[in-house]
């Protein structure tokens, strides 16, 4: 469902149709212009328009930033994910290892037995 929101920035209305609830949508837009007046009150003499350019442009940096390290972490975990299967098989190997090792032992100490059980009948 689209909700119908009105949001001021910088003196202007602007409305919008967005999915996302209006107290987010509200939230985002003080935030926004905060920023934007942030610069405009710096003494640079930079118009609403172009602080919301500089704005849009630090935010657009941080959103990349934000994607490479999410690329990143992504990768990683591919990466771990891969050397908890090569680490599954080889458990598996090992513990077929055993199975046979211990099934050598058990063969073992029953020939063992059969010779003693030779040794003192002969």
């Amino acid at each position: 469902m689209l909700n119908d929101v009105k949001v001021m920035i910088c003196g202007k209305e602007y409305k919008l149709k967005t999915s996302e609830s209006p107290t987010y949508v509200y939230a985002l837009a003080r935030a926004l212009e905060t920023r934007i007046n942030e610069l405009v009150n710096t003494g640079s003499g930079s118009s609403p328009y172009s602080a919301s350019i500089m704005v849009a442009l630090s935010l657009l940096d941080d959103l990349n930033k934000s994607n490479q390290r999410l690329d990143a972490i992504r990768n990683q975990t591919k990466e771990y994910v891969n050397e908890a299967g090569k680490t599954r098989i080889e458990r598996d190997a090992a513990q077929k290892e055993i199975e046979v090792l211990r099934s050598k032992i058990d063969q073992l100490e029953n020939m063992v037995k059969l010779r003693k059980l030779s040794d003192s009948i002969g």
